[in-house]
C-alpha cells in the first residue's frame, strides 16, 4: 500500500518566517517554499493551507531513500529530534527539491529573455531595412 505524508514545516530565516510544504508519496518528495513575513500564528499557517494550498507550485519530483522500519531507543530519538530543531528543521532532500525548482524556473526565465531578444533584435533589423529602402526610394 502506497502512503501519502504531506508535511509543514515553519521555521525562521534572517529576516522572515519561512514554510516548508513537503509532499511524499512513493518514496519522492516534491516542496514549496513559502514566506510568511511576521511570526505566524497556528491559525493563520490553518487559513493558508485551507485556502492556498492548491496554488503553491511544487517542486519536480525527486527521489528519497527507503527509509527503514527499525525500532529507535526513545532516548535516541529525543537526541536526533534535538539535533535535527538545532538544524533548522529542514531535510536535505527539501533542500535538493526547492534548488531544483529554482534551477528550473531561471531556465524557464533564460530562454524567455533570450526569445525577447532575438525578437526584438529581428524587430530592430527589419525597422532598418524598411528605413534604407525608403531612403533609396526617395533619391
Amino acid at each position: 500500500m502506497d502512503q501519502v505524508k504531506d508535511r509543514c514545516l515553519v521555521y525562521f530565516e534572517d529576516p522572515f518566517w519561512v514554510g516548508v510544504f513537503e509532499q511524499c508519496y512513493e518514496n519522492k518528495i516534491s516542496v514549496s517554499k513559502v514566506t510568511f513575513g511576521p511570526e505566524p500564528k497556528d491559525y493563520q499557517v490553518y487559513e493558508f493551507i485551507r485556502k492556498q494550498f492548491y496554488q503553491l507550485q511544487f517542486s519536480p519530483m525527486l527521489q528519497m531513500d527507503a527509509v527503514k522500519n527499525n525500532k529507535i531507543n526513545p532516548k535516541r530519538m529525543q537526541r536526533e529530534a534535538r539535533k535535527e530543531l538545532a538544524n533548522g528543521g529542514i531535510g536535505t532532500k527539501s533542500q535538493q527539491a526547492l534548488k531544483e525548482q529554482q534551477e528550473q524556473r531561471k531556465l524557464e526565465r533564460k530562454e524567455i529573455r533570450k526569445k525577447r531578444s532575438e525578437r526584438e533584435k529581428e524587430e530592430h533589423f527589419l525597422q532598418k531595412q524598411q528605413k534604407r529602402k525608403q531612403k533609396h526610394k526617395g533619391r
